[in-house]
């Protein structure tokens, strides 16, 4: 049976940034189908930023116990694997996602289970359980919020390898004896963390020079150093050939270039992400099927008056967080266009402009140490054309490091804009810095003036003073 039903807004994907994309428009009082072929909730709460965390939480909170003078002791044996993983399993609900369904109806959203595909301009076309058919047509606007997945290199072997990809190594049930990583990203860092202290022999297998290449050296340069002592085997400037599965379930050899091979029980491609835009009718539109969606700051798709890209579907940056960023701001531009405003507010840090993406964007990498970056680093700053002066701290040279562990490691860096005296960027590497990305994120994105920054007193005696040092330093370089 075929049935068609108009709604304001039509939004393509369930997860953060399709939920965000919901709530906004209905705040405003727009009516809202949600299309979604697979669990409400999306990669984030089932294979991704929820139970990654929950695996690394137990990780990190034991190898900081050991750091502390009385504690160590008691922290000594090994992790009890079949708790952290049954702590993975309720942060992902089981995989089952009645809760965040239940959400959307509060809203007085409906939602539609099963793929859904543009069907020409405003048209939405959802091929649901059991025979249903539904035809959605938007009066307003289509979001397109249905993410990325997984790229996976075109390597000889590799369909019958049964490689894990990011959604297996968050989701196994059991530790594999020996891990092989291919990649030197976020995923190939946090899981051999994850998987090293949960007692897998790890090998991780990086192509290029260095781990975290989008951040400042010295990040992936203390992360592969904690790894290595953590007892992870680490190759770097290697790539892989092929891969070999003895039988259906026996081990799997890696064959590398230069024809070393080394054996796994497992391995873990964790090579980037590819949009999931392959199959949901974007040939209907004009455009091209499986690639990136092209958006201005509002999230509309370049040349369009009614289609949104939002989240990692327009590559600009992938991670929930901006994803639901992009949300917000897109749910918002949506609305004030329905509304019939003759001018929406696109301008740099406008109510309707995703500025942050280009300019302000945080993220963590909850290894041990923790990294925390926000906008730009050194290098993209010179490449943009800045005058810019990085300044770069110890953070062993505070009084809050050493009381937070013994041994304390770490590394503080912020990227000065000469010519307006504000900051650029910001980067931390150390136990626990996560919590302090957000100081950052605010002086970043509000511009905040190096000398305002100086009357922000940190307390003492945190990590945080570490800002008082730096800004320390910044002056003197100043003279």
């Amino acid at each position: 049976m075929t049935r068609t039903v108009e709604y304001d807004v039509v939004v393509l994907g369930a997860g953060p940034t399709g939920e965000n994309v919901a709530g906004r428009a209905r705040d405003a009082g727009l009516s809202v189908a949600v299309v979604e072929s697979e669990l409400v909730g999306g990669e984030c709460s089932y294979w991704a930023c929820m139970p990654s965390k929950a695996l690394l939480r137990p990780v990190v909170a034991r190898a900081d116990a050991r750091r502390v003078p009385g504690l160590r002791q008691a922290v000594d044996g090994p992790l009890d694997v079949a708790a952290v993983l049954a702590h993975r399993d309720a942060y992902t609900s089981h995989w089952k996602d009645d809760g965040q369904a239940a959400w959307i109806d509060s809203i007085g959203a409906r939602l539609y289970r099963g793929h859904g595909r543009l069907h020409g301009p405003r048209r939405v076309v959802v091929d649901g359980p059991e025979g249903e058919h539904h035809v959605l047509t938007a009066r307003h606007a289509v979001a397109v919020c249905t993410g990325s997945r997984p790229a996976l290199p075109e390597l000889p072997g590799l369909a019958g390898a049964k490689a894990w990809t990011s959604r297996e190594a968050t989701s196994a049930q059991a530790v594999p004896g020996r891990l092989a990583i291919v990649g030197g990203g976020v995923v190939a860092v946090e899981m051999a963390t994850v998987w090293q202290a949960l007692g897998s022999r790890v090998t991780l297998l990086i192509r290029g020079a260095g781990a975290l290449p989008r951040m400042e050296p010295f990040a992936g340069e203390q992360v592969l150093a904690s790894l290595v002592e953590a007892g992870v085997d680490v190759r770097t400037g290697v790539s892989v050939a092929a891969l070999v599965r003895d039988g259906d379930g026996g081990p799997v050899t890696v064959v590398l270039e230069g024809g070393d091979k080394l054996e796994a029980d497992e391995v873990l491609l964790a090579t980037g992400r590819a949009p999931r835009t392959d199959d949901i009718g974007l040939e209907t539109v004009g455009l091209e099927p499986g690639g990136w969606l092209p958006v201005d700051d509002s999230l509309r798709v370049t040349g369009s008056d009614w289609l949104y890209g939002v989240g990692d579907v327009n590559h600009r940056a992938l991670m929930t967080h901006q994803g639901k960023y992009q949300a917000r701001i897109a749910g918002d531009a949506i609305a004030a266009r329905a509304a019939g405003a003759e001018a929406t507010e696109t301008g740099r840090w406008g109510a309707h402009a995703a500025t942050a993406d280009h300019a302000a964007a945080p993220q963590v990498v909850f290894t041990d140490p923790e990294v925390g970056a926000v906008g730009l680093t050194l290098a993209d700053a010179e490449r943009a054309g800045h005058r810019v002066r990085a300044v770069d701290q110890d953070l062993t040279s505070i009084a809050g490091s050493g009381l937070y562990a013994d041994g304390y490691r770490g590394h503080a860096r912020i990227v000065v804009d000469l010519d307006r005296e504000i900051l650029l960027g910001a980067t931390f590497v150390g136990p626990g810095v996560g919590e302090l990305l957000h100081s950052a994120t605010v002086a970043v994105a509000g511009e905040v003036p190096v000398d305002r920054l100086w009357h922000a007193v940190p307390a003492y005696p945190t990590i945080s003073e570490i800002w008082l040092r730096l800004l320390e330093a910044y002056r003197e370089d100043q003279g």
